[in-house]
């Protein structure tokens, strides 16, 4: 499958998971809940809420109709939470959209040799107004210390909150500690015009990227394609990344071993024993997987409060 057919197909469903997460509009639903702690159902025909009232929710509908605030008003606060809630979920799906897209396309892998500038940016942006535009919500949803620690809904909102500190914690670490010593690593790697014995560590530093060579094992010896146009940036035909074994892959392409046996080979690759990866690039992986784990529990406090 076509590389952006996979992205479009991504982004497809994430947008499906936002349509379907995003909560509808319920005016007595937190109120009442307020003041007699009753669930959905006491208002609801149905269970998880929304639609058609009962008796009791018709009732209820009604008496919060003669509270003193002006139509202008409640329509005002109405549209302007709906404005942020929309923006709040919009980033959230750039922000999940961009990690799960590293982490099941590009892999952790890909920015183990630093932060990529659109990630990271992506990241930053997010972040910022998320934090701004949860504030917001709360603010017209949570009333009390009492509401946020002694209802159902405030305590998840209490834990997507500590799990969104987490992420930001987390990415500030790596951005300022973590992300400098990966690219201090991969620039000390790459000393040009490097040949004779690699391992698969210093083949993983002439990536094409940046400036550096384009270097790429193949049947136990190394070739250098720096110089190719079709290996621009380091990657062949979109799909073939320098700086790896690409042995398999090469050998099924569409032509034959003469054409990579013609570029220069500049050394040979060597197998070494297992490496230890150094303490700040088993942080950086731990950080990644960490923050793909809170993802899926966010979305699984969205569906609660949905559909639990």
């Amino acid at each position: 499958m076509p590389k952006i057919v996979l992205q479009h197909l991504i982004g497809i469903l994430l947008f499906s998971a936002f349509v379907i997460l995003l909560p509808q509009g319920v005016g007595a639903t937190e109120e009442y809940a307020k003041q007699t702690g009753q669930a959905c159902a006491a208002c609801h025909i149905d269970p998880g809420g929304g639609g058609e009232l009962t008796m009791a929710g018709k009732a209820f509908a009604k008496s919060l109709q003669t509270k003193t605030v002006t139509p202008e008003r409640g329509t005002f606060v109405k549209e302007f939470r709906l404005a942020i809630g929309y923006i709040h979920f919009l980033t959230a799906i750039f922000w999940f959209g961009t990690i799960l897209y590293v982490h099941l396309i590009l892999k952790p892998a890909y920015a183990a040799s630093g932060l990529p500038r659109g990630e990271l940016r992506v990241g930053i942006v997010s972040m910022i107004v998320m934090g701004v535009t949860g504030s917001i919500l709360t603010y017209y949803r949570i009333s009390s210390f009492d509401t946020l620690f002694h209802t159902r809904f405030g305590i998840l909102l209490f834990i997507k909150v500590c799990l969104y500190l987490v992420m930001v914690i987390s990415a500030l670490f790596v951005i300022t500690i973590i992300g400098p010593r990966l690219k201090a690593k991969r620039k000390e790697s790459s000393i040009t015009g490097m040949t004779g014995e690699l391992t698969l560590e210093d083949l993983a530093a002439f990536d094409g990227k940046d400036g550096r060579p384009a270097y790429f094992a193949f049947e136990g010896k190394v070739y250098d394609a720096t110089q190719s146009k079709l290996w621009k940036q380091g990657i062949h035909m979109g799909r073939h990344n320098a700086g790896n074994n690409l042995t398999e892959a090469l050998s099924l392409a569409p032509h034959g071993s003469e054409k990579v046996t013609a570029m220069t080979a500049v050394g040979e690759l060597i197998v070494s024993g297992p490496r230890k990866a150094p303490m700040h690039e088993r942080v950086f992986f731990f950080m990644a997987h960490m923050n793909l784990t809170i993802v899926f529990i966010i979305i699984l406090i969205l569906s609660l409060w949905r559909w639990g």
